[in-house]
Parts: C-alpha cells; structure tokens; sequence
C-alpha cells in the first residue's frame, strides 16, 4: 500500500486558493460518480490575459484536494494558453505530487478538467465580445480567422494539428477546435 507522498499531505493539510475568484470571474465543474467527488475552479483573467486569481471548492478526497492546490499554484500568473497546455499534460502535476499507482489519477484529471472548463468559458466570452474587424478563432492565442484562412490556403493545411504549428491556434485549451475543422472542410 502507497503511503502518500510529502506534496500531498503538503497541499491537502494545507491547501491553498481555495474559495472563489473576484468577478469577472469565469468557472470550470468537475464530478465524479465513481467516487461523489465535486469541484468547482474559478478564474479572474487580468488585461494581460493572464490568470490573475485561481481558486477553488471542493468535495471529495485529499488527493483531489492536493491536485487542485497544487494546479492553482502552477496556473496563477500565467496566459490562458499555458493554463490550458498544464491542464492537458497532468502528467507533470502527478510526478510533482508524487503519485506512482494510475489508478489514483482520477482526481488530478477532475482539476485538469475543471481548469480547462474554465479556460474554454474565458474563450467564449472573449470570442463574443471581439471587436476585431475580423472574426476571433483562438482567443488563447488571439488569432483570427482570417489569419487561419490564409494559413490553410498558403500551406495546404490539413488538420488542426497543422494550423497549431503553423499559427498556435487551437494550441490552448481547444474549445476553438470545431471551428478550426469546420474552416479545414470548406471551400476557403
């Protein structure tokens, strides 16, 4: 039986960022039926569109609890798209916590899919509330559509994989994929 690591008794005894974010704030759910577990993670985006507050509330176990304290903690300060780029690879928080057996993963997936939850909802209200003359796509990395239009035409672009490398959108939290594909099957 794993005992649990340093980190984890660290950051469950002691989480931090816990509670709610100053307004506007913009929020992710997560829940598991297998174990009851519930959160919420919320996050207040400064003009920078850096995350400028993270916190959280949850119900379940002392992993979750840790996962998410230590999540906030890598979160704060950076751009929605580094948010989004942490909360796809979980893999770095769980060596970070020390957490050996995959089984035991489930709650670090339920804060990564609370931050992205979060993260896709700051990109639809800024997607709404574009002034751009163009169309805005990616809003994690500010990219319109005509910019991916002329990045499909000039490169014979074919995938959204494609598009990421050829002007980062879609490489955040990937709420912007739909649109992308729905550009890669038109006639442009």
């Amino acid at each position: 039986m794993q005992l649990a690591s340093h980190s984890v008794k660290d950051h469950s005894s002691h989480p931090r960022n816990v509670g709610d974010a100053g307004e506007p704030s913009f929020t992710g759910r997560a829940a598991s039926l297998a174990c009851g577990a519930a959160l919420r993670l919320s996050i207040q985006i400064d003009e920078s569109h850096r995350i400028s507050q993270v916190k959280f509330k949850a119900a379940g176990c002392s992993l979750l609890v840790a996962s998410l304290s230590l999540l906030t903690e890598q979160v704060k300060g950076k751009t929605t798209a580094e948010a989004a780029a942490i909360g796809v690879e979980p893999d770095v928080i769980r060596d970070q916590l020390g957490i050996l057996d995959p089984d035991k993963t489930r709650c670090l997936r339920l804060a990564c899919d609370a931050l992205l939850g979060a993260v896709r909802e700051y990109s639809n209200a800024a997607r709404n509330e574009w002034n751009g003359d163009d169309a805005l796509i990616c809003t994690c990395f500010c990219v319109s559509e005509e910019t991916i239009e002329r990045e499909i035409r000039q490169k014979g672009l074919g995938s959204v994989a494609e598009v990421t490398r050829a002007c980062n959108a879609g490489g955040g939290c990937g709420s912007c994929h739909q649109l992308i594909e729905e550009m890669l099957t038109s006639d442009l």
